[in-house]
């Protein structure tokens, strides 16, 4: 199905620098311009490391404006212009630019919101941003012609933080496996733990953030240590770097933990790895626990709010262990490197594929 063309579609966010979410809207860029659609990729800054992924097909708008705030007159001039046939925003704070700006344009613009994290853990943090953010969720999101979220639990949490109609929101997995990430998967990571013949490599990718909880991830490694030879391997960038240089030097077990920053090619060093772990304390879609799935890895995750438990098919697929709680993380670990991997069935995996989201977005972009 291929929405009416009255204008290109427009997906709309801060920048591509490295993160789910943008990945994600980089993934519909590509799906949707194969499909021969015209796609806008309007960034408020044209940073990040996804540029180089854009298919000459999509078109880059630039707004220029750094920061975020400052993105809503530029991108009021951008609807007038350009009249896209609609506006398609990720990630919550770059909503309410949206919506406001398609407000002010007066173009008759419809904006559709997705929502990439749970609302009531994502949103703000301290007690001020907690209060404010439900009212301005309930004062913005009437405006939007279609709210998106990304897994059921992320669903039923926004509708119970915003107060907004569970019905009037609609469900759409991430378009994660594309052939472009399968492709990655068969290259040879580059990090000398994968020569062969040294001890397995447990893998954690994500940013170093108290959201990831890689702290009770190095406690839990530390207790697998103790048991068996391993190495734990952590992929990216945040302000915790220093404070998880840190524990795990306290622990004992700096010297089987690397933190070698964001890679691009984080398909092949899961396809590599033995293990891979997901100890987030919040989730809306773990893109990352999808892309493990799909290299052939065994998997342990925390049964976080919200998507572990959709993908793993409650526990079916891999090990689904409490949040924060580091004995039973160190278990199953454990109990994961003792058994041999076996793949997840092509049907479980079919829904995050990237044909499926478009397919999915495209029918909803055509009911607007």
């Amino acid at each position: 199905m291929t929405p009416r063309a009255t204008g290109p579609i427009a997906l709309f966010l801060p920048s591509v620098r490295g993160g789910g979410a943008q990945r994600v809207v980089v993934n519909l860029a590509q799906g949707m311009s194969e499909r021969g659609l015209s796609v806008d990729l309007v960034l408020t800054a044209a940073v990040g490391v996804f540029l180089d992924q854009l298919p000459p097909a999509v078109r880059l708008i630039d707004l220029g404006a750094g920061r975020l705030v400052r993105s809503v007159g530029p991108l009021v001039g951008y609807l007038r212009r350009e009249r896209p046939r609609i506006l398609v925003s990720s990630m919550s704070h770059a909503n309410l630019v949206a919506l406001w700006a398609a407000r002010l344009a007066g173009q008759g613009t419809p904006v559709m919101v997705t929502e990439h994290n749970t609302m009531s853990r994502a949103a703000g943090e301290g007690p001020l941003a907690r209060r404010l953010w439900p009212p301005l969720l309930r004062a913005f999101y009437p405006w939007a012609a279609s709210v998106v979220a990304v897994s059921r639990g992320a669903a039923e949490d926004f509708a119970l933080t915003s107060g907004f109609p569970r019905e009037r929101v609609e469900v759409v997995y991430n378009p994660v496996i594309t052939p472009e990430i399968m492709a990655l998967a068969r290259h040879a990571p580059d990090h000398p733990w994968f020569a062969g013949g040294g001890p397995p490599v447990i893998l954690a990718v994500g940013r170093l953030t108290p959201q990831k909880d890689f702290p009770t991830l190095l406690r839990a490694f530390a207790q697998v240590r103790r048991r068996r030879p391993a190495r734990l391997l952590i992929l990216g960038e945040g302000e915790e770097r220093a404070a998880l240089e840190a524990l795990a030097a306290e622990l004992g077990v700096a010297a089987d933990v690397a933190l070698p920053g964001f890679r691009e090619n984080a398909m092949a060093y899961m396809a590599g790895s033995a293990l891979f772990v997901l100890s987030s304390a919040w989730e809306g879609l773990p893109t990352v626990l999808i892309e493990a799935l799909a290299a052939g890895t065994r998997v342990v995750s925390t049964d976080c709010p919200s998507g572990p438990r959709e993908i793993l098919q409650d526990g079916r697929l891999g090990s689904l262990v409490p949040v924060g709680d580091v004995i039973a993380l160190a278990d199953a670990m454990t109990d994961a490197l003792a058994r041999p991997a076996v793949s997840a069935p092509a049907d479980a995996l079919k829904p995050f594929t990237r044909d499926a989201a478009v397919d999915h977005y495209l029918r909803l972009i055509e009911s607007v």
